[in-house]
């Protein structure tokens, strides 16, 4: 079974998925923060495919991908070490995120055939239109058991949500606003009123709240009304900060107050 799928059957509350852009802070980082995130308790690692025009990516990690791509990273040595780290996380899913554009110049079928020898488990592209989804990407991730995981935000649809929903494996990426990504103290009371609104559809499909997830506070409230939570800035700032990638996890534990013992 997919481990993307199995983890989500598995554990139903409290998830934590967590973004890091691949080549940050330097080139050959990636499978040390993978493995670090393994160790230190995160359910869902998701690997950022850093590119020139980040358009949903907030400061944090525009900068995390300027400094990726100086570094040298690119598509194919993202997923070259990305199969490299996946002998040291044993069933941990792996989830790339990424636009458009790179999976294009690789190809889209080159892309889904490699994720899949890699040990990716999802992917996310933001900018990819569902009905393109649908008329050519729906077969690709289904015939190499690689799910499309789709972004909604506030102003999504109920209509636009049930079909995400119908057509789609993962999870559903819950937009907590509609804004960029960047760590954030507290939610709104019409964020918490969306998070209700959509917990209250009866989806099939697991949700993960993400953007903004910052804290104990953040994290406890995304929990509350979904599955679990997605941390990005946060942790690329930790990354940046703390001398080591466990310490950066380790810091980030606590900040969500989280025991960073995977056990």
């Amino acid at each position: 079974m997919n481990r993307l799928i199995h983890t989500l059957e598995t554990k139903k509350k409290d998830l934590l998925s967590v973004y890091f852009t691949a080549g940050f802070p330097r080139l050959d980082s990636t499978g040390e923060v993978m493995e670090a995130l393994c160790k230190g308790g995160a359910d869902i690692i998701e690997i950022g495919i850093p590119f020139s025009d980040p358009m949903a990516d907030g400061p944090v990690i525009q900068h995390s991908g300027t400094v990726a791509l100086r570094n040298g990273m690119t598509l194919g040595l993202l997923l070259d070490q990305v199969k490299e780290a996946r002998s040291c996380c044993g069933d941990v899913p792996f989830v790339a995120m990424g636009y458009l554009n790179p999976i294009m110049q690789m190809g889209a079928e080159c892309f889904f055939r490699r994720a899949k020898e890699s040990g990716i488990d999802g992917v996310i592209i933001p900018d990819l239109p569902f009905s393109v989804y649908m008329k050519e990407y729906k077969a690709l991730s289904e015939r190499y058991d690689v799910p499309v995981i789709m972004l909604i935000t506030p102003e999504t649809s109920e209509e636009r949500i049930r079909l995400i929903d119908d057509n789609c494996d993962g999870f559903i990426y819950m937009v907590s606003a509609a804004s960029t990504t960047g760590a954030r103290d507290s939610f709104t009371a019409s964020q918490l009123d969306y998070f209700r609104r959509i917990d209250s559809m009866g989806l099939r499909h697991s949700r993960l709240i993400g953007f903004g997830i910052s804290n104990r506070t953040t994290f406890s409230e995304a929990c509350r009304y979904s599955s679990g939570a997605i941390i990005g800035s946060q942790f690329i700032k930790l990354l940046e900060s703390e001398p080591t990638p466990g310490e950066a996890v380790e810091a980030l534990m606590r900040r969500i107050g989280r025991d960073s013992d995977r056990g």
